[in-house]
């Protein structure tokens, strides 16, 4: 699994849930060359824009991947990625895809993405809860005499 990732000035971990179709579901991924081509354009779309993909599966109708995203790229930007320059390789790379959308429109619109973690709430919010039992513990220490 992925760890923190830096940028110029801080650290962090951006891992999402993600899950797209393909436009009006068909089920396009049912033979399973068409998968695993899919799978593996995914992969090199991923790996060029430095999109770590820590899982991925391909439904026949769907995509769910688990990716971590660099501190500096916006949801947005990964999912344009993603569906955009995937859907141009699968086109170029399957030409029969062409027969069932001609307008070059392979993706839906519609995205879901979830932010994923190492710790859940609760414990963040623990966490949290006791950095500011502890703050309160120093202060108390320095200004009592």
């Amino acid at each position: 699994m992925m760890g923190l990732k830096g940028s110029s000035h801080g650290y962090g971990q951006l891992v999402y849930h993600f899950e797209w179709t393909p436009k009006y579901r068909y089920e396009m991924f049912r033979k399973p060359e068409n998968a695993k081509l899919c799978e593996e354009v995914l992969r090199e779309v991923a790996r060029k824009w430095d999109i770590e993909i820590v899982e991925l599966s391909v439904m026949p109708d769907h995509i769910h991947g688990i990716v971590g995203l660099r501190p500096t790229m916006p949801v947005s930007k990964a999912f344009n990625i993603l569906k955009g320059a995937s859907a141009y390789a699968l086109f170029r790379r399957q030409p029969k895809f062409r027969l069932r959308y001609p307008r070059g429109h392979f993706w839906s619109k519609g995205k879901f993405y979830r932010t994923v973690g190492d710790t859940d709430l609760k414990t963040t919010v623990r966490y949290v809860r006791e950095q500011r039992e502890r703050y309160q513990t120093t202060l108390t220490q320095y200004f009592v005499t």
